[in-house]
């Protein structure tokens, strides 16, 4: 039987474990969206995962939707990301950049020109994001016109491209969330009459073209994708999960890819509906210990486990696993905000 310690091959990927570092944001870029310098040492120290997953990352300038989160669109992107996949080969690790685009969940003033978000339909979020200058509203944002969507579709091929560009090993596209994939798979969001709302099959029409043009891109076997049905976040609702995540699963069973990364976070058993389902590589996060990880292992139900919270201030986590090390806690204050301090300073174990 498999543990999380063994290694496994996804899609085109040798991994020396089958622990994954979640992708979760930090805020520690540039206002320009280029990495900082320090965020390579970061990263470099969390290079004993199998795979790391970066935070997400905007595919375009209408795409950015939180301060201080990175970009893959211009050539400072490309150098400053490089710099970080330099850093954790050099350690021996692999890395995928996570790539997204936030749609409604941007304000203007995150935009070029402070042009509103764009989203399937224009419904805005309830409840507000956060800004240097403090807490603003969500907007309505504008609704995609039919014949924009494949444009933004390409977006993220074009930014999967410079990801390898940058030195990553591949990417993960960011289809949960409340993010603009998802917003196109939730009825509850997704309001349109065209080709893209409506049906299970026209919801998820635009994530099934970012796949296919991904894949067009980079390889198939450099690609994963996350899904995190009804999670409590940005409004999602997803009246109709149980029809649409059995759909997916199947259509994204024949694109081959490196894997789907199940995120268990919102009321829907994603890992027991999908996993029989999907053929092909099954991450399954959240909220695993090594015990919880290593069970699902062996029961067949996952073939690597995708761990967050403990790496943040455990960035020798695969050891203090293995040998059943006490694991530090992180501070809250520091997740989000700030340079080095809670974010690359947190020691290995002695």
């Amino acid at each position: 039987m498999p543990t999380i310690h063994d290694p496994i091959r996804l899609g085109d990927l040798d991994l020396a474990n089958r622990i994954i570092m979640a992708p979760m944001t930090r805020s520690r870029a540039a206002a320009d969206g280029t990495p900082q310098e320090f965020v390579a040492d970061y990263y470099a120290q969390r290079a004993s995962a199998g795979l790391i997953v970066s935070e997400a990352t905007y595919v375009s300038p209408m795409a950015k939707g939180y301060v201080r989160t990175p970009g893959m669109v211009t050539d400072d992107h490309i150098a400053g990301w490089k710099r970080v996949t330099d850093a954790v080969h050099a350690k021996g690790g692999k890395i995928l950049c996570q790539l997204y685009h936030t749609g409604r969940v941007a304000l203007p003033e995150f935009l070029p020109g402070e042009v509103l978000p764009v989203a399937p339909s224009a419904i805005a979020i309830d409840g507000s994001n956060q800004t240097d200058s403090g807490k603003k509203p969500f907007v309505v944002p504008r609704a995609l016109e039919t014949g924009e969507v494949a444009g933004v579709a390409d977006e993220f091929a074009g930014a999967a491209k410079r990801a390898l560009e940058a030195g990553f090993d591949g990417v993960e596209i960011h289809a949960a969330s409340g993010y603009l994939i998802h917003q196109f798979l939730d009825s509850g969001i997704n309001q349109r009459t065209d080709e893209f709302g409506g049906s299970v099959e026209n919801r998820a029409r635009f994530l099934l073209m970012v796949v296919d043009g991904v894949c067009a891109a980079i390889g198939a076997g450099r690609t994963g994708i996350k899904l995190s049905p009804r999670i409590k976040f940005n409004d999602v609702s997803e009246p109709d999960a149980e029809a649409m995540y059995p759909y997916l699963a199947k259509q994204l069973s024949s694109r081959n890819l490196a894997y789907l990364h199940g995120a268990k976070q919102g009321g829907y058993e994603i890992h027991a509906e999908l996993r029989p389902i999907f053929e092909g590589n099954y991450a399954a996060g959240a909220g695993f210990t090594a015990d919880s990880g290593n069970a699902l292992l062996a029961s067949g139900g996952a073939d690597a486990i995708v761990y967050g919270k403990p790496f943040l201030a455990n960035p020798d986590l695969p050891r203090r696993m293995k040998e059943n090390l006490d694991l530090a806690e992180a501070d809250p204050k520091t997740i989000y905000w700030g340079g080095e301090q809670g974010y690359s300073d947190y020691p290995a174990h002695p």
